[in-house]
Order: C-alpha cells, then sequence, then structure tokens
C-alpha cells in the first residue's frame, strides 16, 4: 500500500512562496514556525496557521473580485 503525500504542491515553482507566505501567516498569529521540521507544534498551533493561511487566500480572492 502506498500514502500519496498531502503536502505536495502542484507547481513546484511556488514552493518558496507557500513557504514565505506560511512563515508571514504563523508570525500574524504568534506561532513560532521554523525552517524544516515542526513536529513539535500543537494542533491548536498549526490551525492557527492554517485558518490565517485560508483567511488571507480569502481576502485576496474577494479583493481581485471588485
Amino acid at each position: 500500500m502506498t500514502s500519496k503525500n498531502s503536502n505536495s504542491i502542484n507547481v513546484p515553482e511556488a514552493r518558496e512562496a507557500m513557504d514565505k507566505f506560511k512563515m508571514e501567516a504563523a508570525n500574524e498569529v504568534g506561532v513560532n514556525l521554523k525552517k524544516g521540521y515542526n513536529g513539535d507544534l500543537t494542533s491548536r498551533e498549526a490551525g492557527s496557521v492554517g485558518g490565517q493561511m485560508v483567511k488571507k487566500m480569502i481576502e485576496a480572492y474577494e479583493r481581485n473580485m471588485q
């Protein structure tokens, strides 16, 4: 049985931009995110970062609709 990594990026050239975006979101919610492995984060911290990223993506989409 093989498993697919759900963290893969569809456009490999976007990895650096996504990493920067993730770091900015983590900083905004006060989560100390480091490059590389972050398995020591709590579920709450990881969820806060992901939620902030989604919030920022929705805001950007809404701005572009106008």
